[in-house]
């Protein structure tokens, strides 16, 4: 069953309010939000490679669960698609008009939710089972995402939200479920040609 949500009568005047305010505030911040909305996840990208890093001077179960970090997203980023391939929400900058700072995508391009936030909201949620201090991190650059989605024009509000509440459910179930089999895997890993990936 597919559902054609028409997100303008959501939040539709929010997402217009905060586009206009895109297009009077200055070029560098708009700059800055833009190439943070355009390539801000290679940020999680990092965070996960150095919470691997640090994890095999813990220990292989620790090991275990950054690893598992990716594949999570890589979920949490398939379920959120699904989501979109069941609800045709056009593009706010199609269905209001908008001048955007971002193109806008293809009218088939669905908007709800937003992938951008459901893979930045799994990473930072997954990262917290590696460590605290990366999953601040990663909280706040998901938020960061989430607002520039929505700056650029890419996105309402509402899509954000469901969004990040997608990819952090998501995740934590999973990190939630792997954390009482991180032990067996651990032993299970090291016992074959992958034991560098866990041991430094």
């Amino acid at each position: 069953m597919i559902l054609a949500l028409s997100g303008s009568s959501i939040d539709g005047p929010v997402y217009t309010d905060v586009v206009d305010l895109a297009r009077r505030s200055p070029a560098w911040l708009d700059d800055s939000v833009t190439a943070w909305s355009a390539y801000g996840l290679a940020v999680f990208a990092v965070l996960m490679a150095v919470g691997w890093w640090r994890a095999r001077r813990v220990g292989a179960e620790a090991a275990v669960t950054a690893l598992a970090v990716p594949i999570v997203v890589v979920v949490a980023y398939l379920v959120n698609a699904l989501v979109k391939l069941l609800v045709h929400e056009v593009r706010p900058c199609r269905t209001l008009h908008a001048v955007t700072l971002e193109a806008c995508p293809a009218r088939t391009d669905w908007s709800f939710p937003s992938n951008h936030a459901a893979i930045a909201a799994a990473a930072a949620v997954a990262l917290f089972f590696v460590s605290r201090r990366l999953g601040a991190i990663a909280a706040v650059a998901a938020a960061a995402m989430g607002v520039s989605r929505v700056w650029v024009g890419a996105h309402y509000p509402h899509d954000v939200l469901v969004g990040l509440l997608v990819g952090g459910l998501v995740a934590f179930a999973l990190m939630r479920w792997l954390a009482r089999r991180d032990g067996a895997l651990a032993r299970r890993i090291t016992a074959t040609r992958l034991r560098p990936l866990l041991v430094s």
